[in-house]
């Protein structure tokens, strides 16, 4: 449930704990799609006048494309964050503070978690740590073997080349 009302809070922690489909809209992301459904398990209580914390922990699967070789790489996302809810609107210029209507009755977190959920997704998903990536000339995955394009050398290094062969003990 993330629904909780503020006069439950006022009287003590509230446990909230949900599962959030891996569909939701609310929950896309452009390059990462959410794969198995959103585990929610957290506790609000109050944190002085007007002000609740939240702590919370999210936990789901996530499929991306790993940045070097473009194939899909499934990653698990487990995540835990703290927000604090306030009716003072000074607050919410301060990041992880949410504010509040000043005459609300009960508060709805899952704008709060949709926006923290958002804010943890990995930047940059690998395959593997060794990952060879693309071919920048045909475009091949380099993991599954040399390509055999034959890349053109570039000329802009002959002489450091040569400066090289002349080094070697072969020489």
């Amino acid at each position: 449930m993330l629904r909780v009302a503020l006069a439950d809070l006022r009287a003590g922690a509230v446990e909230t704990n949900d599962e959030i489909p891996a569909g939701d809209p609310r929950f896309a992301a452009a390059d990462v799609e959410v794969i198995a459904p959103i585990s929610v398990r957290g506790r609000a209580s109050r944190a002085g006048e007007g002000q609740y914390y939240w702590r919370v922990t999210f936990e789901t699967r996530l499929r991306a494309e790993c940045r070097r070789c473009l194939s899909p790489v499934e990653v698990p996302m487990v995540e835990s964050v703290g927000v604090v809810l306030s009716t003072d609107p000074h607050a919410s210029e301060s990041e992880g503070f949410y504010l509040l209507p000043p005459r609300a009755q009960d508060v709805d977190l899952t704008e709060p978690l949709r926006e923290e959920f958002l804010l943890a997704l990995p930047h940059f998903v690998e395959c593997r740590p060794d990952c060879k990536g693309l071919c920048p000339s045909c475009g091949a995955n380099l993991n599954e073997g040399p390509c055999g394009c034959g890349r053109a050398s570039d000329s802009r290094w002959d002489a450091l080349r040569a400066l090289a062969d002349h080094d070697s003990p072969e020489s």
